[in-house]
């Protein structure tokens, strides 16, 4: 762009001595574009800076329709390439499809009129503009289905997440009114031999309705929002246990630490679930995007210590992989391919049940993975320790 400003002033420069300082104001239709282009904005700023342009160039060459000159004074190079690559930014960003087709046809006419402001050879400038101007066109209407594709993929994803989460629903609402029905029968059981006890069944009762109801609010209000196989609930750090495993059996050498608080703690079920969807999201990039790595950690356990006791801690999840020893090439292609979309579902997950999801690179060159969720039963007072399992 600055070496078309520099040719399209020398052009100018050169005939102001022929026609007079007025032909300088021949420049200002790339000025004008030059500045609507590099403009930050999005819609519809971005819309109404390109219409803009437009009009400045059409004004142009309309006022210099009665005094052409066989030079390249008035048609600036830089105004053509500012108007193309605003052509492809209208075709890929203007939201309204009718607004992006106007302003686009507007701004492919401006760059094959501009070439007129010259004599006789303004016509075969114009041609020759044609090929551009139809490339990006093209440009930008591929580039916008491809933003088109992005957008229907992830909101596929997020759909997919949230009939995972009702399926799981089934689950953790048969787990409590099961033990509802026998802590129940219990009741009924011992209220004449035992009727100390019949407070403490109800009791439990209730805190299982309790739960359930929660966990139905979560899920449904979920599922309500237009914006794998669930884990038993009890048995999350067996299962994370078992993923650890099975990947420094297969992959590279795995832990898995736990906080000894951790195991104390009562996440809900739907927080189980989450949980170790990211630990298995986790373990799976490393697969894909860091073969070789030397080692692999997965922690659990408690943040928000002294911010206000046990309801305010969370529980925080973390899958760290240390950087490889041998680097992928550049243009590698991962395992499975690129462009998942795992994150955007586990993202859509967490933020469902009430926590938060980051992904960012370690200091030691690696990558971390941290999720944390809010923890209605974390205990306390208890000493921190850590269970190492599944060391390859």
């Amino acid at each position: 762009m600055a070496l078309l400003w520099v040719l399209d002033v020398a052009s100018v420069a050169g005939t102001a001595g022929l026609e007079g300082a007025g032909v300088w104001w021949r420049v200002v239709p790339g000025v004008v574009a030059g500045v609507v282009l590099l403009s930050p904005g999005r819609p519809p700023a971005s819309t109404w800076g390109a219409a803009l342009a437009v009009a400045v160039s059409w004004a142009v060459t309309l006022g210099l329709l009665g005094s052409v000159t066989p030079t390249f004074a008035g048609w600036g190079l830089l105004e053509t390439l500012c108007l193309l690559l605003l052509l492809v930014r209208t075709a890929k960003d203007v939201p309204s499809p009718r607004q992006a087709a106007a302003l686009s046809a507007a701004l492919g006419i401006a760059v094959l009129a501009a070439p007129m402001r010259l004599d006789g050879s303004g016509v075969a400038f114009a041609f020759l503009l044609t090929f551009p101007t139809g490339g990006a066109v093209g440009l930008g209407c591929y580039l916008r289905s491809l933003d088109d594709r992005r957008r229907r993929a992830v909101a596929g994803v997020r759909q997919s997440e949230r009939l995972e989460l009702a399926r799981e629903l089934h689950d953790f609402v048969a787990h409590h009114v099961t033990g509802i029905v026998v802590q129940a029968q219990a009741a009924r059981a011992i209220r004449e031999s035992a009727p100390e006890q019949v407070d403490v069944l109800l009791g439990h009762i209730e805190r299982a309705g309790s739960e359930t109801l929660q966990s139905m609010r979560k899920l449904v209000r979920v599922l309500r929002e237009d914006d794998a196989r669930a884990v038993r609930p009890g048995d999350l750090f067996a299962e994370l246990g078992e993923l650890v495993a099975a990947f420094a059996e297969r992959d590279a050498p795995a832990t898995l630490q736990v906080a000894a608080e951790v195991r104390q703690a009562r996440p809900d079920p739907e927080v189980e679930t989450s949980v170790r969807n990211v630990v298995r999201e986790g373990l799976t990039n490393v697969r894909r995007h860091a073969p070789g790595s030397p080692s692999v950690s997965v922690r659990v356990g408690l943040s928000g210590e002294g911010e206000g006791g046990g309801d305010a801690r969370r529980l925080r999840v973390e899958v760290h992989n240390a950087p490889a020893a041998r680097r992928t090439a550049p243009n590698a292609e991962p395992l499975g391919g690129r462009g998942g979309l795992g994150l955007v579902g586990l993202a859509e997950r967490t933020e469902a049940v009430g926590g938060t999801l980051y992904a960012s690179r370690a200091e030691d060159g690696g990558w971390r993975l941290t999720a944390e969720f809010p923890l209605r039963g974390a205990a306390e007072s208890s000493s921190r320790g850590a269970v190492t399992g599944s060391p390859a």
